[in-house]
């Protein structure tokens, strides 16, 4: 490496051997003495002093505790430079040197010949690197720190080499030539250094950090020879031990594993996250609140007649066991037929009827020998308004306790339903409360509640897409067009059927004309007997209506047919009294009656 000295033909550097010591710390071979000697470096700073001069040089060099320390290295004399002798011998100038000095002619101080001079200190430079990369040393031969190689064979130190004789050239060194020598033990702690040797040091110049990775400089393992025997029995029976606690270890794990799945199903099983039992009830003004309180109250029943059996729904008036339902329900039994009632919590019962209606289309049948009826509160039809909630209950297709909720759509619906006699008599006039509550067959003469659980209607009608309004019969399911009888008309029909066994109608004596197809409803020109339209002494004659007058309000309200005449007045009771709007000749009249009776059918 370029030092910053000039350039030029680089010297060698040589390392002079030192008495008592045999290696060479250059890359080259080894040089004959007379070559060594011939290429001899001079001291570059103050002279070293010579040995003892009663010391043989072998002596001194044994007596060393440690080497010299390495001198810096000198350069090699030029072509035609002086080169100095080694310390003990006379200085004789060889053939094309020069001297150091010119010669003083006159030997003055402090000029004078030259004085002894001491051996330069063998030069400790690294080896040249060569070109085709680093030299590996050759693979680790030493020991294991007990005496032993690698490979388990005892090694015995090699022979020191020969002292030098004095007054001989010392034999050529060759580091590589060496036999193997004892690794390099690390110091102990306390114990005195051991002074690095030659081919130590060789062994040091020689490293390679990146080589393959050799006995590792740290304290020394364990003997691997043969007397290694009994530790690695020790050894094997540890490992042995462990495996065994290792082995109960997993069986302990492997079964409480075991336990689980048998317990659990598997650890592969699904078990999706739900929601604790809620023993919490619900508001009573809720569906749920007004379906538990009311549900108790309803019951499904089952008709059979001779030529026809059916399905319907009716709820408990009272707790001797009284029963409302729709007269169409119980129709197929007719007078020898069997009803079954059948309760909520499926109890079941006989009944028998105590009176219907065909004109209202309510029944009232009885059951005898239950105990712990419920009767369900009754309302007020009065009171609804469009847009209340409420709740219809039934066996929709012989489902019991079926419960559905909606809202009233309208009051004062004017519909009829029956007339499959064809005479008339079994044509229901109700003038209905209108609901988008689903009801089906099967509902026919159950309750609709309102939001405190009391009856405000009987489900009676359903408007079907196929087959218009009807009470029953076989019509599609529901488009959410419900009717019901309001309760305050079916609570004084049930009680006129429970007191008497038949109901009455009001009526204004007069026979309308059904065929009439204005607005209005017009009084017909003859009775059904023949006779005059308008009953002599009748509600209808006493104020003043005569045959052909076209009847337009009732009580205010517009009346557009002879069937909404009859469904108005059917609203109320026999005595009430009402106000009539007519047109006669033209000319709008008003007149007040008092609605009088008639026995139903």
């Amino acid at each position: 490496m370029d030092d910053g000295k000039p350039s030029g033909p680089k010297a060698k550097w040589w390392s002079r051997p030192s008495a008592g010591r045999t290696g060479s710390a250059g890359p080259e071979d080894a040089k004959p003495a007379t070559d060594r000697a011939e290429a001899t470096a001079f001291h570059a700073g103050t002279p070293t002093a010579d040995p003892d001069p009663g010391t043989p040089v072998g002596e001194a060099a044994a007596a060393e505790p440690f080497p010299p320390a390495p001198a810096e290295a000198v350069p090699v004399p030029a072509a035609g430079e002086a080169v100095p002798a080694p310390a003990g011998e006379p200085f004789t100038p060889g053939p094309g040197t020069r001297p150091l000095h010119a010669p003083d002619e006159y030997s003055t101080p402090p000029y004078g010949g030259p004085g002894p001079w001491a051996p330069a200190p063998p030069v400790q430079r690294p080896q040249p690197t060569p070109a085709h990369g680093t030299p590996v040393p050759p693979p680790y031969d030493g020991t294991n720190g007990h005496g032993t190689d690698i490979h388990g064979t005892a090694v015995h130190p090699p022979a020191q080499a020969p002292a030098p004789v004095p007054g001989q050239a010392p034999a050529p060194a060759d580091a590589y030539a060496l036999a193997p020598q004892p690794h390099l033990v690390p110091h102990q702690h306390g114990a005195p250094p051991t002074p690095p040797g030659p081919l130590q040091a060789s062994q040091w110049l020689r490293y390679d950090p990146w080589g393959a990775p050799q006995q590792p400089l740290s304290h020394p393992g364990p003997a691997l020879g043969p007397d290694a025997g009994p530790r690695r029995k020790g050894r094997r029976g540890s490992v042995l031990v462990g495996a065994a606690l290792l082995a109960l270890v997993a069986g302990g794990i492997g079964g409480g594993i075991g336990a689980y799945v048998e317990r659990n199903g598997g650890l592969t099983t699904v078990e999706l996250p739900q929601a604790g039992r809620d023993s919490a009830g619900r508001a009573p003004d809720s569906v749920a609140g007004i379906a538990s309180s009311a549900l108790p109250s309803v019951v499904t029943l089952h008709v059979s007649g001779s030529a026809e059996s059916g399905t319907g729904t009716g709820f408990v008036l009272d707790n001797r066991g009284h029963i409302l339902t729709n007269n169409h329900v119980v129709a197929p039994a007719g007078s020898a037929g069997d009803i079954t009632v059948t309760f909520s919590g499926g109890e079941t019962a006989p009944a028998e009827v105590v009176g219907q209606d065909s004109g209202y289309d309510l029944a009232v049948v009885k059951v005898t020998g239950v105990s712990g009826l419920k009767p369900l509160a009754l309302g007020n039809s009065d009171n609804v308004r469009v847009g209340d909630p409420v709740v219809a209950i039934g066996a929709p297709f012989d489902l019991s306790n079926t419960v559905t909720s909606g809202i009233i759509s309208a009051k004062q619906r004017p519909i009829t339903a029956g007339g499959e006699k064809g005479d008339g008599t079994d044509v229901s006039y109700v003038d209905a409360l209108q609901t988008d509550a689903p009801i089906n067959p099967g509902n026919s003469g159950g309750p609709l509640v309102d939001a405190d659980a009391r009856v405000i209607g009987i489900n009676s009608a359903i408007r079907a897409a196929d087959s218009g309004s009807g009470l029953d019969g076989g019509q599609s399911g529901s488009i959410g067009l419900g009717f019901a009888i309001p309760i305050n008309q079916g609570k004084r029909v049930a009680e006129e059927l429970i007191n008497t066994g038949k109901a009455t109608h009001p009526v204004i004596g007069v026979t309308l004309d059904m065929q009439y197809t204005g607005d209005g409803a017009k009084v017909g020109g003859k009775g059904a007997d023949g006779g005059s339209a308008v009953t002599a002494d009748g509600p209808a004659d006493k104020a003043g209506i005569e045959a052909g007058d076209i009847i337009t309000e009732v009580d205010g309200r517009r009346v557009h047919s002879g069937e909404e005449l009859i469904v108005k007045i059917r609203a109320h009771r026999p005595g009430d009294r009402l106000e009539l709007g007519l047109t006669r000749d033209g000319k709008e009249l008003s007149v007040t009656l008092t609605l009088g009776s008639s026995s139903g059918t």
